[in-house]
C-alpha cells in the first residue's frame, strides 16, 4: 500500500521538488500541497493524509500552530523540515515538542550528495513515520518537574491510535509478547546510566529526566542521533527544565553523578576509565557509520571501561543503533533497560535490543524515570 502525503511549504519550488521526489518513488503518492499553516490545517482535515510533511516558517499560520491544530484533531505523523542553524534547532525542538515525529534538513545537500541517495534517505523517513504512533497534541509534552506535577502525572495522557494505513512491520509483532516476561531488576549502584535514542528521542528524553531530583547517584550519558548545530540548543533546553545539570559534553569532561552529558551531534563519544573515573573522549565522526553520534560507539566503550557497572537503556528510535553496543554490555555483565512498543514513537532501536533478547526490563517511557530513581543507588 502507498503512503499518502500532504506537502506544507510556502516556496512553490520546494513544494513542486519535494513532489517529485516522492512521486517518483512508486511508495508514496503526494495527495495535496499547502502553502501556509491555515490550509494545512484545512487540508489535514480534508484529506487525512498518512503523513505531513511541514515547513515551520510560513505566513497566515506558522508549522509549529499549524502541527497543534492538526494534532487536536487527528493524530497524523508530520515531518518537520528545518534550517540547520541554532535558531532552526530552537524551532525545531519546539515542533517535536507540540507533537511533530521527526525533522529533516531543509537544504537538500545537507541531507544527501546525490539525487538517488536523496531519494532513498526521504523515502525511507516518511514510510517509516507512516507506521509511527504519533500522539494527540499535549500527550507528548514531557511532564512538569515533581513539585509542580502531581496532578499532571495523574492526568497523563496515553498516545492515541490513528487509523491504520501501512501494516506494521511483521517484527514488531513477533516481539510483542515476550516484553511481557521480563523482571524487575533489583536495586543496585551503577557507575553511569548511559540512555540512547532516536527518532521521538528529545521527548522521550526529557520525558525520563525531568523527574530525576538533583542529588541522583550517578552520572548520566545521552546519546541522541541528531546534528551538530542542534545538540547545543538541545542539551541547554534540557538543562532548563530538568533538576539534574545537563550540557553537551566536551572532551576531557569527567563524569560525576547528577551531571547528564549529551554526545555533540557530528562526532563519536567514548567513555574512559581513568583510576576508576569516567572522562570523555569527542572523536571525530567516522564516514562508515552511519549515526554520528552513534549509540553502539557510546555504549560499547562503556562495556570495555565499566564492564558490570553500567546500566544501558535503549528509548524510541528508527534503525537499530544501540543493538550491538547492548550485546557488548550484557557480555560485560551490565544492565539493560529497553523502551516497550506500545510508547515508542518509532519502536525500530528498543525493537532490535528486545529481540536480540538483550533486554532486562521493557518498560513503558512513563515508567522510566521512576524505575531509575527506585532502582539506582
Amino acid at each position: 500500500m502507498t503512503v499518502s502525503v500532504l506537502i506544507v511549504d510556502d516556496s512553490s519550488f520546494f513544494r513542486k521538488r519535494l513532489s517529485e521526489i516522492l512521486g517518483a518513488s512508486g511508495q508514496i503518492t503526494v495527495v495535496g500541497t499547502a502553502s501556509n499553516g491555515r490550509e494545512a490545517v484545512e487540508q489535514a482535515e480534508k484529506l487525512r493524509p498518512d503523513v505531513i510533511t511541514m515547513d515551520y516558517e510560513m505566513p497566515v499560520m506558522d508549522g509549529i500552530t499549524a502541527v497543534r491544530e492538526i494534532l487536536r484533531r487527528h493524530p497524523i505523523p508530520v515531518l518537520m523540515f528545518s534550517s540547520l542553524t541554532y535558531d532552526g534547532a530552537r524551532v525545531t525542538l519546539d515542533a517535536l515538542e507540540a507533537g511533530a515525529v521527526d525533522f529533516l534538513p531543509k537544504n537538500f545537500e545537507e541531507i544527501a550528495g546525490n539525487s538517488s541517495q536523496l531519494q532513498k534517505i526521504l523515502v525511507e523517513r516518511v514510510v517509516s513515520i507512516a507506521r509511527s504512533r504519533p500522539k494527540s497534541f499535549g500527550s507528548t509534552r514531557a511532564p512538569e518537574p515533581p513539585e509542580a506535577s502531581a496532578a499532571a502525572d495523574r492526568a497523563a495522557t496515553p498516545a492515541v491510535q490513528r487509523r491504520p494505513i501501512a501494516k506494521r512491520p511483521a517484527a514488531a509483532a513477533a516481539v510483542a509478547s515476550p516484553e511481557r516476561h521480563h523482571r524487575r531488576t533489583s536495586s543496585r549502584h551503577y557507575t553511569v546510566v548511559a540512555i540512547g535514542t532516536s527518532t521521538g528521542g528529545p521527548v522521550a528524553l526529557q520525558n525520563v529526566l525531568i523527574g530525576l531530583p538533583a542529588s541522583f547517584p550517578a552520572p548520566l550519558i545521552l546519546v541522541q542521533h541528531m546534528p551538530a548545530s542542534f545538540t547545543p540548543a538541545f542539551a541547554e533546553r534540557l538543562n532548563r527544565s530538568c533538576q539534574i545539570q545537563v550540557r553537551q559534553a566536551e572532551d576531557g569532561d569527567l563524569l560525576r553523578s547528577g551531571l547528564a552529558l549529551l554526545a555533540p551531534g557530528g562526532k563519536q563519544m567514548m567513555v574512559e576509565n581513568r583510576g576508576g573515573q569516567g572522562r570523555i573522549r569527542i572523536l571525530p565522526g567516522d564516514d562508515r557509520l552511519n549515526y554520528k553520534p552513534s549509540v553502539d560507539v557510546t555504549f560499547g566503550s562503556l562495556a570495555r571501561s565499566f564492564p558490570g557497572k553500567t546500566l544501558g537503556i535503549v528509548l524510541t528510535g528508527m534503525g537499530a543503533d544501540g543493538r550491538e553496543g547492548c550485546r557488548m554490555m550484557k557480555q560485560s555483565g551490565s544492565i539493560v533497560w529497553s523502551q516497550d512498543e506500545k510508547s515508542s514513537v518509532i519502536y525500530g532501536m528498543p525493537m532490535a535490543v528486545a529481540k536480540a533478547g538483550l533486554s532486562d526490563e521493557v518498560l513503558a517511557l512513563n515508567d522510566v524515570c521512576q524505575r531509575l530513581k527506585d532502582g539506582v543507588c
